[in-house]
């Protein structure tokens, strides 16, 4: 079964591309959690962190340095949150690895 994120990232659905490189797409949110709220997909479908394997390493670690860079971008210098779900209890909603990248407001801690 074909994912939404499968979906923009072959551009059958709109999106808007915050930054996208061989590697990976990042988007904005649809339904932020807060003033900034990004989502930055490996094109590569991994279907969460706990599936992940070793050779994704490389992958898993772009995906963060990409979110500092969409940060940089969306003027987040006071901070913001790297969010990974896995799982129905972990809030994953579409089984396709993803990292949320959340600010523009100061964050709660416990998270949920």
């Amino acid at each position: 079964m074909t994912t939404i994120f499968e979906k923009i990232i072959a551009k059958e659905i709109p999106a808007e591309i915050l930054y996208e490189d061989s590697v990976c797409i990042a988007i904005r949110d649809l339904a932020p959690q807060g003033p900034t709220h990004a989502l930055v997909i490996p094109k590569k479908p991994i279907p969460r962190i706990q599936e992940a394997q070793e050779s994704d390493v490389k992958i898993i670690g772009h995906l963060l340095l990409v979110a500092g860079k969409v940060a940089d971008g969306e003027s987040l210098e006071e901070g913001f949150r790297i969010v990974i779900n896995n799982g129905p209890h972990g809030g994953e909603t579409v089984p396709h690895l993803h990292v949320h990248l959340i600010g523009g407001r100061q964050m709660s801690w416990p998270p949920g």
